[in-house]
């Protein structure tokens, strides 16, 4: 096999150049996801190296089975809200046997064809999305913010300097890690009193070890561990899938949305018999590994060996890293994030796109939960979207004499698109005592789409007919005939 061949052939992060940004970028991401590891092993109510090992299992996995190339996953908050009562309530056992059905429940829903459900999240729901996603990376920073020494202020307006400004002079190093190192050989030096990574919480000192959970393999187990394990899967390919989403908009690629569904659950299954928490996508960290220039899966799988690597053999260094270089490389991440320009158009656009991302953005902020916004956003343009569509629908009355026959004739002529929520009040809009023998209702420029506007077309016939009236339906388009003719009469009519 010749050289050029292989040359041509070989993976893209071989590349030098590449190399470099995609060691450094996950070397910025896993420093940065040890504190926000060890914050949700806490939220979970668990040792922090659970949160920790997960963290490590979940990168590594994904890396190799995930969909979309550069995306961390890792321990979540979402995950850690969903999981934090059975912990409390049954322990951890329970927790990890949870974690590890919710990624069976990942897979048999990445098989079901779950992926293809993102179509149908509209832009604003998105925008929102990553707006409330901001505003709380934001406000997760503020509790190293409050009660603690004038110096962290000054040492955070520096970080931040450094991340923004180091882009302008040269892209060889990531500003994040500039700022990391930066501020935490200041701090040792000139020996600063400033909270640091290890007042977080105890580092492992040992590797993650494979096992079984230790609960009961009964019927009982499985009812009290099966909401949880739902939850799980739910929460963490939604979360994914929309930072997948997101990360393609911003580096202008495709994922492959079914691999990545199915392949957290391979990294939730892992990670459950490693012992950890679960996971899914964090779009922070995320964020991080792609501002810093990192596109392939080696930055991804860095982020998980770097963060066993540092918490395991560096524990001692890592803990004196001050907060405030964490906290100056997030509140970066989340300026970033934040979509300024739907700031800037809240009032040029439509009024039903600005509710949508609100709600979105409000519903996340009220639960701190990024997948109860997106449903409550996706829900709220479902119903906006209808009630637009729904005025759509007209209906003309014109009344017709055949001079053959002698007789009069009504022709209702109906216009738009027929569904539950514009054909609902249909039966009400005839004039059932003042129409003539004769009734037509012309649907040529319409279209039935469910047995809601069939059910309301039989009630109409039914009160004609009452009446000793003759009605017909025509214009029916192929589809609409067939759909008609199968369920015309065999549904109730509630009128």
């Amino acid at each position: 096999m010749s050289v050029a061949y292989l040359s041509a052939h070989r993976p893209v992060w071989l590349s030098p150049r590449i190399m470099r940004t995609e060691v450094l970028a996950g070397l910025v991401v896993a420093i940065a996801l040890i504190p926000e590891a060890i914050s949700f092993s806490i939220l979970a109510g668990v040792d922090p190296r659970v949160g920790l090992f997960a963290s490590f299992t979940m990168a590594v996995t994904i890396a190799f089975t995930g969909g979309r190339p550069a995306m961390i996953s890792a321990a979540t908050g979402a995950i850690a809200l969903v999981v934090a009562p059975l912990a409390r309530d049954y322990g951890l056992q329970y927790l990890i046997a949870a974690v590890i059905l919710g990624g069976i429940f990942q897979i048999l829903l990445a098989l079901a064809g779950v992926a293809r459900l993102m179509r149908f999240v509209p832009r604003s729901v998105m925008v929102g999305f990553v707006n409330a996603l901001a505003i709380l990376i934001f406000a997760a920073q503020l509790q190293y913010l409050i009660d603690v020494p004038w110096i962290v202020y000054p040492m955070v307006a520096i970080g931040i300097a450094i991340i923004l400004v180091l882009p302008k002079l040269t892209t060889a190093i990531p500003g994040p890690l500039v700022t990391v190192v930066l501020l935490t050989i200041i701090v040792a030096v000139m020996n600063i009193n400033v909270p640091m990574v290890g007042d977080q919480g105890e580092l492992p000192d040992s590797l993650p070890v494979l096992g079984i959970p230790s609960v009961p393999f009964t019927l009982e187990t499985l009812q009290i561990i099966a909401p949880y394990a739902l939850a799980i899967a739910l929460v963490g390919l939604m979360e994914s899938l929309m930072t997948a989403k997101l990360v393609d908009d911003i580096t202008d690629t495709r994922s492959n949305k079914t691999r990545e569904s199915w392949g957290q659950g391979v990294a939730n299954i892992v990670t459950g018999f490693f012992g950890g928490m679960g996971g899914c996508a964090m779009i922070g960290q995320t964020m991080i590994n792609v501002r810093s220039g990192a596109r392939t899966r080696l930055s991804t799988f860095l982020a998980g060996t770097f963060l066993l690597i540092l918490v395991v053999a560096l524990g001692d260094i890592v803990a004196e890293i001050p907060m405030a270089a964490l906290v100056a490389v997030m509140i970066v991440v989340a300026y970033a994030t934040f979509d300024w320009h739907s700031l800037r158009t809240i009032f040029s656009m439509p009024k039903s796109e600005t509710t949508v991302m609100l709600a979105t953005v409000i519903a996340t902020l009220i639960t701190h939960n990024l997948a109860i916004g997106v449903i409550t956003g996706v829900v709220t343009a479902t119903v906006l979207f209808a009630r637009r569509v729904a005025h759509l629908v007209s209906m003309d009355r014109t009344l017709e004499f055949d001079p053959m026959t002698g007789f009069e004739t009504v022709r209702y002529s109906i216009h738009g698109e027929m569904f539950f929520a514009s054909s609902n009040d249909l039966v009400y809009q005839f004039e059932y005592s003042n129409d003539p023998d004769f009734v037509i209702i012309d649907l040529t420029s319409a279209h039935v789409w469910d047995a809601s506007t069939v059910a309301s077309l039989d009630a109409v016939v039914t009160k004609y007919e009452k009446r000793g009236k003759s009605i017909r339906i025509l214009g029916l388009n192929e589809k609409s005939a067939e759909f008609h003719d199968r369920l015309s009469g065999k549904l109730a009519a509630g009128h």
